[in-house]
């Protein structure tokens, strides 16, 4: 085994982790990234959300120096991806691949090849894959080959490769994609532990839940150009207001009810029932309140009543037109996104 000796490099004290400005990547005729801008806020968990083919996986490359950008730029806590490449790969970890060298070695086996290959001493190098197989929840599997290992397994595998070198940004490339629920819950723990140790997430879903569960900022991405940004309020609001959910006990009484929630809420439209259940836009939550006193003073009783804010998925159809999960993907991405992969 060669021992590789590695000059440790410190990010920066800025609050940026990541600035990308105006990021081209063309793969043929496909323009797969088209001007994307970000910025990521260091110590957060920000997430890219699109459908397949929307650009996410090569701006993380680039991001990553595994792709030259055609146009524009980007820096690593204020190191240029180009210029200063070998700093950036130093700073930062990037899942999205499976993680070994040989499939017939075992999970110990490969983290302590990986933690080797990053210049750790034979010792050092044991007790770190024990203690990522340990964090992880793979000590039982330690010894196992890895063509034995479930995708879930795998996963977690992979993301545990890339934390050997405690990066302090983490690139995660749809990190759960295939993943049970549960497991998935377990990695979404994960994630937010990293993130109080210290480290920055870029994380690539199509699962809106993920999104919602974990991001500080989202940037919804398609056909390679970020359409909306912002924190998951913010782009809940931009699509319209909360709305208020009324179920009445008795039938007969929802015209009247009707009546007084447009009357109440000061509503002239976009009140519809159903059922027994009125479905009101509310503009002003204060209100709500006046609402309850006057059904209850005029006799009609309720059996259910809620508040439902916008969903990230009427926020992406919104924006888009389509759902996160449409979206055609040219075959030229899906060559290069491989390229990416094995890189």
């Amino acid at each position: 085994m060669v021992h590789v000796q590695k000059r440790i490099i410190e990010p920066s004290h800025g609050d940026w982790a990541v600035e990308a400005r105006g990021l081209v990547k063309n793969f043929g005729d496909n323009r797969a990234v088209d001007g994307v801008n970000l910025n990521v806020r260091a110590g957060t968990i920000y997430g890219v959300l699109g459908p397949n083919g929307a650009g996410k996986t090569t701006t993380i490359g680039m991001l990553a120096t595994l792709l030259r950008p055609d146009a524009g730029s980007a820096r690593i806590f204020g190191h240029d991806v180009v210029k200063e490449s070998q700093i950036v790969r130093q700073l930062i970890g990037v899942t999205g691949q499976y993680a070994s060298v040989d499939e017939s070695l075992s999970a110990t086996e490969n983290l302590i090849i990986f933690s080797r290959l990053l210049g750790l001493g034979r010792a050092e190098a044991r007790q770190k894959a024990d203690e990522l197989l340990e964090e992880f929840g793979l000590t039982e599997a330690a010894k196992r080959p890895l063509k034995n290992f479930s995708g879930g397994m795998r996963r977690r595998l992979d993301l545990a490769a890339s934390l050997i070198a405690q990066p302090p940004l983490i690139f995660l490339d749809e990190p759960t994609t295939g993943l049970d629920p549960r497991t998935r819950t377990q990695m979404w723990d994960t994630i937010r532990r990293l993130v109080k140790t210290g480290s920055t997430i870029l994380l690539t879903t199509q699962y809106l839940e993920e999104a919602d569960q974990l991001a500080d900022r989202i940037a919804v991405i398609d056909h390679g150009r970020v359409v909306a940004e912002g924190t998951v309020d913010e782009l809940k609001a931009s699509v319209g207001t909360s709305s208020l959910q009324l179920s009445v006990q008795n039938l007969q009484d929802i015209e009247v009810a009707r009546q007084f929630v447009e009357r109440v809420l000061q509503i002239q439209s976009n009140v519809s029932y159903e059922s027994g259940k009125i479905t009101a836009p509310m503009a002003n939550a204060d209100l709500v309140t006046d609402l309850l006193i006057a059904l209850r003073e005029a006799g009609i009783p309720l059996a259910e009543m809620s508040v439902q804010k916008p969903t990230l998925d009427e926020v992406f159809l919104t924006i888009t037109g389509h759902g996160v999960k449409e979206g055609a993907v040219s075959a030229s991405y899906e060559s290069k996104k491989a390229e990416v992969a094995k890189a």
